[in-house]
C-alpha cells in the first residue's frame, strides 16, 4: 500500500484553521441571522397593533441571534437565552417574524449536541415560539402561522437530527476502514516477517546442507589422498609398484572428489537451485549402491572394513539413501584418521528403520592418528541423523576403539 504524500507546510496550517473554524462559522453564522432580521425591521410595514421599528429592537434581535456563536458548547443556555430575547422581541410586537433565528438554532443544535439536547433544544424552542405567537397582535398570528411555525421548527429539528446520525455513521464507517486497514497493515507486516524469517531458516539450512556436504566430499577425499600419499613416499625407492598404485589411488579419489564439488558448485551456480547442466554431470547423487567403491577406497589406504549387512537397503528413499551413505563415509574416514587397522561396519535394515554401526578396536598402542581432522565429523552426522529425527550413539569403547551407533527411522521426511 502506497502511503500518500503529505505537504510538511500543510499540517501546522490546517490545524491553526480548524481550531478558529467552529467559532469563525458560528460568529457568522449569528451576523447573518441578526442581519436578516435587522432587513425585515427595515422592509416590512407595520401591521395593524404593531411597533415600528426602535433601537431596542435590533438590540433583542441580537439576543435571539447571538446564541448562536456559542451553540455548540452551551446548547441548552444558548436556546435559552434565544427564548428570552424572542419573549422580549415579542412583547415589543415588531413587524419582523423572528422564528427564523430559532429554527436555526434548533437545527444547530441537533446536529451538533446531540439526540437528548437536540430534542430538549427544540422542545424550548418551541416553547418560545408559542409564547412569541400568543403575545402577537390579535389577527397577526392565524393558524397558518401557527402550522408553519411548529412545522418549521420540527423540519429544522428533524433536518439536524438526521444530518448528526448521518455524520456518526460516516465517522463509524471511516472508524472500521480505519482499524480494517490498520489490521491488514499488521497482518501484512507479520506475514513479511514471517517470510522474511523462513527465508533466514532456509538460508541457514541451505548452509548447513552445503557445509555437510562439502565436509564430506573433501574430509574423505582428503583423508584417503594423505594416507595414499604417505604409503607412497615411504614405499617409493623399495616398492615402486606400490607406490604407483598408492598414485593411481589418489587420481582416482581426487578425480571422484573434484566431481562432487563441482556437482555442488553447479548447484550454487544454478538461479533455482537445481543442477546447472553446464557445470555439473549429469551422474545420481552418490548411495548406498556406492558402498562397494566406498570400501574399496578405503581398502586401498590399508584400512579393511568387514561388512554385516542384515537386510535389502535399495528401497530406502533417495534422501535417507544419500544421508545413509555419507554417514557411513564420514564414520569410516575418522576410523581411518583416529582408529585402527580394521572396521567393523554392520547394516540393520528393518520396514521401519534403518541402523548403522561401525566399530574399531583402536590403533595399536604408541603409534598417532594418521591425520587430524576438522573436529566437525561427528557433528554432521548427528546433524543428518537429525534430519530423519534420527539417534545417534558416539562413544569411545571400555577396552579402546570407538563405536558409533546411528539409527535412522525410515519413514521419517527430510528437510532440506
Amino acid at each position: 500500500m502506497r502511503r500518500p504524500e503529505l505537504d510538511p507546510g500543510a499540517g501546522p496550517v490546517r490545524g491553526r484553521w480548524a481550531a478558529v473554524r467552529e467559532p469563525v462559522l458560528d460568529g457568522a453564522g449569528a451576523v447573518l441571522l441578526w442581519s436578516a432580521m435587522a432587513v425585515a425591521l427595515l422592509a416590512r410595514p407595520v401591521d395593524a397593533g404593531q411597533s415600528p421599528a426602535t433601537p431596542a429592537a435590533y438590540l433583542w434581535a441580537a439576543v435571539i441571534a447571538a446564541p448562536f456563536v456559542v451553540h455548540r458548547h452551551f446548547p441548552l443556555i444558548a436556546i435559552g437565552v434565544s427564548d428570552l430575547g424572542l419573549i422580549g422581541y415579542s412583547l415589543g410586537r415588531y413587524s419582523a417574524f423572528p422564528g427564523y433565528a430559532t429554527f436555526a438554532l434548533v437545527f444547530a443544535v441537533a446536529l451538533h449536541a446531540g439526540r437528548r439536547r437536540g430534542l430538549t433544544a427544540y422542545l424550548l424552542g418551541a416553547v418560545g415560539l408559542i409564547g412569541a405567537l400568543l403575545l402577537q397582535p390579535a389577527g397577526v398570528a392565524t393558524a397558518s402561522s401557527w402550522i408553519s411555525t411548529l412545522l418549521t421548527l420540527t423540519v429544522g429539528w428533524l433536518a439536524g437530527e438526521n444530518l448528526r446520525a448521518r455524520r456518526e455513521r460516516r465517522r463509524h464507517e471511516l472508524d472500521e476502514a480505519r482499524r480494517e486497514a490498520e489490521q491488514r497493515a499488521d497482518e501484512a507486516r507479520r506475514l513479511l516477517q514471517r517470510r522474511a524469517e523462513d527465508e533466514r531458516r532456509a538460508i541457514a539450512a541451505e548452509r548447513l546442507r552445503i557445509a555437510r556436504d562439502l565436509h564430506d566430499v573433501v574430509a574423505h577425499s582428503m583423508s584417503v589422498i594423505a594416507v595414499q600419499a604417505g604409503v607412497a613416499h615411504h614405499v617409493a625407492d623399495e616398492r615402486p609398484e606400490a607406490a604407483r598404485a598408492a598414485l593411481s589411488s589418489i587420481e582416482v579419489v581426487a578425480r571422484e572428489g573434484l566431481v562432487e564439488l563441482r556437482r555442488m558448485l553447479g548447484v550454487l551456480r544454478s538461479p533455482d537451485g537445481t543442477e546447472d547442466t553446464d557445470a555439473a554431470p549429469t551422474s545420481p547423487s552418490e548411495g548406498l549402491r556406492d558402498l562397494d567403491k566406498l570400501l574399496s577406497h578405503f581398502a586401498a589406504t590399508g584400512l579393511r572394513v568387514e561388512v554385516t549387512d542384515t537386510g535389502p537397503a535399495a528401497d530406502l528413499p533417495p534422501a535417507l539413501d544419500v544421508s545413509a551413505y555419507r554417514i557411513i563415509q564420514e564414520g569410516l574416514t575418522n576410523v581411518l584418521r583416529h582408529g585402527g587397522p580394521v572396521a567393523e561396519l554392520s547394516l540393520f535394515r528393518t520396514p521401519a528403520r534403518l541402523r548403522i554401526e561401525i566399530h574399531d578396536a583402536g590403533r595399536p598402542a604408541g603409534s598417532a592418528p594418521v591425520t587430524v581432522g576438522s573436529g566437525h565429523g561427528i557433528a554432521g552426522i548427528r546433524e543428518r541423523a537429525a534430519l530423519f529425527d534420527g539417534r545417534v550413539r558416539a562413544e569411545p569403547e571400555p577396552g579402546g576403539g570407538f563405536r558409533l551407533s546411528v539409527e535412522l527411522p525410515v519413514q521419517a521426511v527430510a528437510v532440506g
